[in-house]
Protein backbone atom coordinates (compact mmCIF):
# COMPACT_ATOMS: atom_id res chain seq x y z
CA UNK A 1 0.00 0.00 0.00
CA UNK A 2 1.15 3.64 -1.01
CA UNK A 3 -0.18 6.83 0.17
CA UNK A 4 -1.29 8.76 -3.13
CA UNK A 5 -2.40 12.78 -2.79
CA UNK A 6 -5.27 12.94 -5.78
CA UNK A 7 -6.07 16.99 -5.81
CA UNK A 8 -4.99 17.34 -2.11
CA UNK A 9 -7.15 14.41 -0.76
CA UNK A 10 -5.14 11.16 0.25
CA UNK A 11 -5.87 7.74 -0.80
CA UNK A 12 -4.68 4.16 0.37
CA UNK A 13 -3.65 2.38 -3.00
CA UNK A 14 -2.44 -0.72 -4.08
CA UNK A 15 -1.46 -1.66 -7.51
CA UNK A 16 -0.89 -5.31 -9.23
CA UNK A 17 -0.34 -4.98 -13.12
CA UNK A 18 -4.19 -3.83 -14.27
CA UNK A 19 -5.96 -3.73 -10.93
CA UNK A 20 -6.05 -0.76 -8.99
CA UNK A 21 -7.58 -0.35 -5.31
CA UNK A 22 -8.23 2.86 -3.02
CA UNK A 23 -9.29 3.70 -0.03
CA UNK A 24 -10.63 7.13 0.71
CA UNK A 25 -9.71 8.74 3.91
CA UNK A 26 -10.68 12.17 5.56
CA UNK A 27 -8.24 14.75 4.65
CA UNK A 28 -9.40 18.03 3.53
CA UNK A 29 -12.99 16.77 4.56
CA UNK A 30 -13.62 14.68 1.50
CA UNK A 31 -17.03 13.24 2.05
CA UNK A 32 -18.12 9.94 -0.30
CA UNK A 33 -22.06 10.17 1.43
CA UNK A 34 -24.27 9.51 -1.16
CA UNK A 35 -27.04 11.15 0.43
CA UNK A 36 -25.58 14.50 0.54
CA UNK A 37 -24.69 16.92 -2.02
CA UNK A 38 -20.83 17.00 -1.73
CA UNK A 39 -20.87 13.55 -1.53
CA UNK A 40 -22.40 12.59 -5.35
CA UNK A 41 -20.40 15.43 -6.95
CA UNK A 42 -17.46 13.82 -5.18
CA UNK A 43 -18.45 10.39 -6.40
CA UNK A 44 -18.55 11.92 -10.35
CA UNK A 45 -15.10 13.24 -9.58
CA UNK A 46 -13.59 9.68 -9.19
CA UNK A 47 -14.28 9.56 -13.01
CA UNK A 48 -12.69 12.15 -14.15
CA UNK A 49 -9.72 11.72 -11.82
CA UNK A 50 -9.02 7.82 -12.57
CA UNK A 51 -10.20 7.76 -16.04
CA UNK A 52 -12.99 5.70 -15.41
CA UNK A 53 -16.45 5.16 -17.43
CA UNK A 54 -18.50 4.90 -14.84
CA UNK A 55 -18.72 4.09 -10.71
CA UNK A 56 -20.98 1.41 -9.21
CA UNK A 57 -21.79 1.60 -5.69
CA UNK A 58 -25.26 0.43 -3.72
CA UNK A 59 -27.80 1.02 -1.38
CA UNK A 60 -26.11 -0.46 1.57
CA UNK A 61 -28.78 -2.51 4.00
CA UNK A 62 -26.45 -4.71 6.36
CA UNK A 63 -27.45 -7.65 4.13
CA UNK A 64 -25.44 -10.40 2.63
CA UNK A 65 -27.02 -9.68 -0.96
CA UNK A 66 -24.34 -9.22 -3.42
CA UNK A 67 -24.83 -7.36 -6.79
CA UNK A 68 -23.12 -8.35 -10.48
CA UNK A 69 -22.56 -4.85 -11.80
CA UNK A 70 -25.48 -3.44 -14.09
CA UNK A 71 -25.67 0.11 -14.20
CA UNK A 72 -28.23 0.56 -11.59
CA UNK A 73 -28.12 1.25 -7.83
CA UNK A 74 -29.99 -1.52 -5.64
CA UNK A 75 -30.07 -2.55 -2.34
CA UNK A 76 -27.32 -4.52 -1.01
CA UNK A 77 -23.74 -4.79 0.42
CA UNK A 78 -21.48 -6.66 -2.30
CA UNK A 79 -21.20 -5.67 -5.78
CA UNK A 80 -18.95 -7.58 -8.34
CA UNK A 81 -17.64 -7.28 -12.08
CA UNK A 82 -15.61 -8.24 -14.81
CA UNK A 83 -15.59 -5.18 -16.76
CA UNK A 84 -12.94 -2.64 -17.69
CA UNK A 85 -12.41 1.26 -16.32
CA UNK A 86 -15.80 0.56 -14.06
CA UNK A 87 -15.20 1.79 -10.44
CA UNK A 88 -17.24 -0.50 -7.87
CA UNK A 89 -17.06 0.46 -4.36
CA UNK A 90 -18.37 0.62 -0.71
CA UNK A 91 -19.39 3.34 1.53
CA UNK A 92 -18.04 3.29 5.00
CA UNK A 93 -17.42 4.95 8.40
CA UNK A 94 -16.14 2.04 11.05
CA UNK A 95 -17.54 -1.06 8.84
CA UNK A 96 -14.98 -2.99 7.05
CA UNK A 97 -14.84 -2.53 3.21
CA UNK A 98 -13.30 -5.37 1.42
CA UNK A 99 -11.58 -5.22 -2.24
CA UNK A 100 -10.84 -8.94 -4.03
CA UNK A 101 -9.87 -9.52 -7.63
CA UNK A 102 -9.15 -12.58 -9.44
CA UNK A 103 -5.81 -12.01 -11.86
CA UNK A 104 -6.29 -14.86 -14.04
CA UNK A 105 -10.86 -14.80 -14.59
CA UNK A 106 -9.86 -10.39 -14.50
CA UNK A 107 -13.26 -10.30 -11.91
CA UNK A 108 -13.16 -7.46 -8.82
CA UNK A 109 -15.59 -7.39 -6.10
CA UNK A 110 -16.54 -4.60 -3.08
CA UNK A 111 -17.93 -5.56 -0.20
CA UNK A 112 -19.53 -3.73 2.88
CA UNK A 113 -18.77 -5.79 5.90
CA UNK A 114 -20.81 -4.34 9.40
CA UNK A 115 -21.06 -6.69 11.91
CA UNK A 116 -24.44 -7.53 10.52
CA UNK A 117 -23.41 -8.50 7.08
CA UNK A 118 -20.20 -10.56 8.62
CA UNK A 119 -22.71 -12.87 10.90
CA UNK A 120 -24.32 -13.24 8.07
CA UNK A 121 -20.81 -14.14 6.12
CA UNK A 122 -21.24 -11.59 3.26
CA UNK A 123 -17.83 -11.86 2.30
CA UNK A 124 -17.97 -15.65 1.68
CA UNK A 125 -21.30 -15.59 -0.27
CA UNK A 126 -19.70 -12.77 -2.03
CA UNK A 127 -16.51 -15.60 -3.33
CA UNK A 128 -19.24 -17.87 -4.23
CA UNK A 129 -21.29 -15.57 -5.94
CA UNK A 130 -17.57 -15.22 -8.11
CA UNK A 131 -17.09 -18.80 -8.67
CA UNK A 132 -20.47 -19.68 -9.32
CA UNK A 133 -20.53 -16.75 -11.85
CA UNK A 134 -17.36 -16.22 -13.38
CA UNK A 135 -15.41 -19.43 -12.40
CA UNK A 136 -13.01 -18.59 -10.56
CA UNK A 137 -10.63 -20.53 -8.50
CA UNK A 138 -10.01 -19.78 -5.34
CA UNK A 139 -6.56 -19.88 -4.95
CA UNK A 140 -6.48 -16.79 -8.15
CA UNK A 141 -8.04 -13.96 -5.46
CA UNK A 142 -6.26 -11.12 -3.57
CA UNK A 143 -7.85 -10.01 -1.08
CA UNK A 144 -7.15 -6.25 0.97
CA UNK A 145 -9.08 -5.57 4.21
CA UNK A 146 -9.70 -1.89 4.52
CA UNK A 147 -9.38 0.42 7.65
CA UNK A 148 -12.64 -0.16 10.11
CA UNK A 149 -13.17 -0.16 13.71
CA UNK A 150 -10.95 -2.92 14.74
CA UNK A 151 -10.96 -4.79 18.11
CA UNK A 152 -9.06 -2.89 20.03
CA UNK A 153 -11.95 -0.19 20.23
CA UNK A 154 -14.80 -2.68 18.97
CA UNK A 155 -16.98 -2.72 21.93
CA UNK A 156 -20.50 -5.03 21.90
CA UNK A 157 -22.71 -6.66 23.50
CA UNK A 158 -21.95 -10.07 25.23
CA UNK A 159 -24.98 -11.38 23.51
CA UNK A 160 -23.53 -11.12 19.88
CA UNK A 161 -20.23 -11.78 20.98
CA UNK A 162 -22.39 -14.76 22.23
CA UNK A 163 -24.33 -15.46 18.66
CA UNK A 164 -20.86 -14.96 16.50
CA UNK A 165 -19.63 -17.94 18.57
CA UNK A 166 -22.64 -20.48 18.10
CA UNK A 167 -21.44 -20.06 14.61
CA UNK A 168 -19.85 -23.51 13.55
CA UNK A 169 -17.36 -21.43 11.02
CA UNK A 170 -16.29 -19.38 14.22
CA UNK A 171 -15.58 -22.53 16.81
CA UNK A 172 -11.97 -22.89 16.63
CA UNK A 173 -11.14 -19.42 15.76
CA UNK A 174 -10.43 -16.71 18.61
CA UNK A 175 -12.58 -13.61 17.46
CA UNK A 176 -12.90 -11.61 20.76
CA UNK A 177 -11.31 -10.18 23.78
CA UNK A 178 -13.68 -10.01 26.07
CA UNK A 179 -16.59 -7.70 24.70
CA UNK A 180 -13.92 -6.62 22.16
CA UNK A 181 -15.60 -8.50 18.52
CA UNK A 182 -12.77 -8.84 15.61
CA UNK A 183 -14.55 -8.16 12.46
CA UNK A 184 -11.28 -8.58 10.87
CA UNK A 185 -10.65 -12.41 11.93
CA UNK A 186 -14.06 -12.90 11.26
CA UNK A 187 -13.55 -12.27 7.66
CA UNK A 188 -10.44 -13.92 7.42
CA UNK A 189 -12.27 -17.22 8.36
CA UNK A 190 -14.95 -16.59 6.25
CA UNK A 191 -12.36 -16.15 2.91
CA UNK A 192 -9.90 -19.12 4.50
CA UNK A 193 -13.03 -21.53 4.80
CA UNK A 194 -13.66 -20.90 1.13
CA UNK A 195 -10.22 -21.59 0.53
CA UNK A 196 -8.66 -18.61 0.06
CA UNK A 197 -4.78 -18.58 0.57
CA UNK A 198 -3.61 -16.89 3.84
CA UNK A 199 -0.99 -14.89 2.29
CA UNK A 200 -2.79 -13.42 -0.71
CA UNK A 201 -4.98 -11.61 2.09
CA UNK A 202 -4.12 -8.35 2.96
CA UNK A 203 -4.85 -6.31 6.28
CA UNK A 204 -3.92 -2.92 6.23
CA UNK A 205 -4.60 -3.17 10.36
CA UNK A 206 -6.11 0.80 10.36
CA UNK A 207 -8.54 1.63 13.24
CA UNK A 208 -11.29 4.14 11.93
CA UNK A 209 -11.39 5.13 15.87
CA UNK A 210 -8.21 5.36 17.19
CA UNK A 211 -5.56 5.48 14.52
CA UNK A 212 -2.91 8.75 14.68
CA UNK A 213 -1.56 8.43 11.06
CA UNK A 214 -4.94 9.14 9.27
CA UNK A 215 -7.97 11.50 9.22
CA UNK A 216 -10.73 8.77 9.36
CA UNK A 217 -14.23 9.43 9.71
CA UNK A 218 -15.57 7.12 12.26
CA UNK A 219 -19.54 6.67 12.76
CA UNK A 220 -18.93 5.81 16.97
CA UNK A 221 -16.15 8.32 17.57
CA UNK A 222 -17.81 11.13 16.05
CA UNK A 223 -21.45 10.28 17.31
CA UNK A 224 -23.05 9.40 14.43
CA UNK A 225 -21.15 11.10 11.83
CA UNK A 226 -23.06 11.62 8.60
CA UNK A 227 -19.51 11.37 6.61
CA UNK A 228 -18.35 8.43 4.32
CA UNK A 229 -15.08 6.98 3.01
CA UNK A 230 -15.31 4.88 0.31
CA UNK A 231 -13.30 2.37 -0.93
CA UNK A 232 -13.55 0.71 -4.55
CA UNK A 233 -11.57 -1.36 -7.16
CA UNK A 234 -11.39 -1.03 -10.65
CA UNK A 235 -9.46 -2.54 -14.25
CA UNK A 236 -8.18 -0.86 -16.80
Amino acid sequence: MINKIIHGYEFLEFKDENFYGYFSTGKNNLNFNKNTDDGIKNLEKLKEWFNLKNIGYLNQIHSDIVHVYDGKICDGDAIITDRKNIGIGVFTADCVPVLVYDKNRKVIAAIHSGWKGTKKCIVGKTIDKMILKYNTKVEDLRVYIGPHNMECCYEVSEDLIRDFKKQQIYRDTNISHGRNLSLQKCIIKQLINRGVILRNITKLDICTYCNQAYSLYSYRRDKECNKRMFSFIFMK
